[in-house]
């Protein structure tokens, strides 16, 4: 359907599928647990190290991982999911609703790189699971990059309140929108997300694959608080903008965002699968494997218990795996 970009509509649609209430909510807690989880993860490794704690003497936390790997893993699938919606939409999808997007998408990078920050031991134990992640964040860089230029495009032409398709903005034949007020600002932040995108990714995916154990804990509670500022900034957009939450910047043509129906209610049901795994490794149906600890985590030779035997080489790192392909347990590109 090719979109009219000569004559804008007086209203726009409802789309609860991406705006509904319980599409956002479900996105805004995913982000709350996770990252509470993870800040507690990533401060009880802090403290234990400073306090020189033995694995022995470590709990587990076996189970925060596990419910935080799967929150991880709901929320970027379904922020590539419905990322990729978006833009197979552009010829019918608003600003508004490309921008709520494109805020969605931001929340589920800050959630996922959370979760490597925290996780990132157990990750780089099996490299099968290290490069799904890579994969997925690196889908997900890409469609926030799309996202965001569209958004500047937008911006430019003066469209981002207007009842025009998105893809309107690049049209010649579409009339340019009332310069906004804060058009300058709305510019030079979205470029600043944009490339703080691209920096992030970078520094993720070397923290991903890294061996260097220096300044582990500082990158570690920077990162954090980093990860936990672009989620609260993108939840405080999403709460100003958003019809379920707020005034929209543009007329609306029914209520169907603010309204409980079945979809959005599956949305925030959703949000009790990952209990389902709790429980199943509560009652010993389930088994998973412990966290790795720091001390192992530094290579040092010790001998672990009964069923345990020396390394043959103690200068490998036994808690990374590198791929087949390329790289080896000491160094990222030669084998």
């Amino acid at each position: 359907m090719t979109a009219n970009c000569t004559v804008a509509p007086d209203a726009v649609p409802s789309d609860a599928g991406v705006a509904g209430i319980g599409v956002l909510l479900s996105f805004i807690i995913t982000a709350m647990i996770s990252l509470v989880i993870s800040a507690s993860l990533v401060f009880q490794e802090a403290r234990n190290n400073r306090k020189g704690a033995s694995s022995s003497s470590q709990k587990p936390s076996v189970l925060r991982r596990k419910l935080l790997n799967s929150y991880s893993d709901q929320q970027i699938l379904t922020g590539i999911g419905i990322q990729s919606v978006g833009l197979s939409q552009t010829e019918t999808m608003a600003p508004y609703h490309f921008f709520l997007v494109w805020m969605l998408s931001l929340l589920s990078m800050a959630v996922h790189n959370a979760t490597l920050l925290a996780l990132a031991r157990d990750y780089r134990r099996d490299w099968v699971l290290r490069w799904m992640r890579q994969v997925l964040m690196l889908a997900n860089l890409a469609l926030s990059c799309a996202y965001a230029v569209y958004v500047l495009q937008a911006v430019r032409r003066g469209l981002g309140d207007e009842a025009f398709p998105v893809a309107c903005a690049w049209r010649p034949e579409t009339p340019d929108g009332p310069p906004p007020s804060d058009r300058a600002i709305s510019y030079v932040g979205t470029v600043a997300v944009l490339v703080g995108n691209v920096a992030i990714f970078v520094l993720a995916s070397w923290y991903l694959h890294t061996r260097a154990r220096r300044f582990y804990a500082a990158f570690q509670v920077a990162g954090l608080l980093l990860m936990a500022a672009f989620a609260i900034g993108a939840t405080v957009r999403v709460a100003l903008l958003a019809d379920a939450f707020a005034a929209p910047p543009v007329r609306l043509s029914d209520a169907g965002e603010s309204q409980w129906s079945f979809g959005q209610l599956l949305s925030v049901g959703m949000l009790a699968l990952p209990l389902i795994s709790l429980v199943e490794i509560l009652r010993g149906e389930t088994h998973c494997a412990p966290p790795l600890a720091a001390d192992e985590d530094d290579g040092k030779a010790r001998l672990l218990g009964e069923g345990q035997e020396l390394r043959s080489n103690p200068g490998a790192r036994p808690d990374f795996q590198p791929n087949p392909f390329w790289g080896s347990q000491t160094n990222l590109f030669k084998r």
